[in-house]
């Protein structure tokens, strides 16, 4: 458990489950509430996503400031939230080579 002992490695965590929670929701849930009335879905699989989502905003604010990120990274990385499968793009075009040995 060495990952969660950096701010790089609790990024990369969290994003992937935020990732992961976005396309669910997206792909699964969604599509549940609309096309066949369960929307449940949607409440449980969101709630799940809209914490890891703010849980993924401090962990990149966090890794900013620990790291004196530049702007540009910074919004980069907080940006990806917001795009499915965003978290994935950023951890193997940024960050995976920051948390490396």
């Amino acid at each position: 458990m060495h990952w969660i002992k950096t701010s790089i490695g609790r990024l990369r965590v969290i994003g992937f489950w935020e990732g992961v929670s976005f396309l669910v929701l997206l792909g699964i849930a969604m599509p549940l509430k609309y096309l066949a009335g369960h929307p449940e879905a949607v409440r449980v699989v969101g709630m799940a996503h809209g914490v890891l989502f703010l849980l993924y905003l401090w962990a990149a604010i966090q890794a900013a400031l620990e790291h004196e990120w530049n702007w540009r990274r910074t919004l980069l990385v907080l940006i990806a939230a917001l795009l499915p499968a965003g978290p994935f793009v950023v951890d193997a075009k940024l960050l995976r080579k920051d948390s490396s040995p």
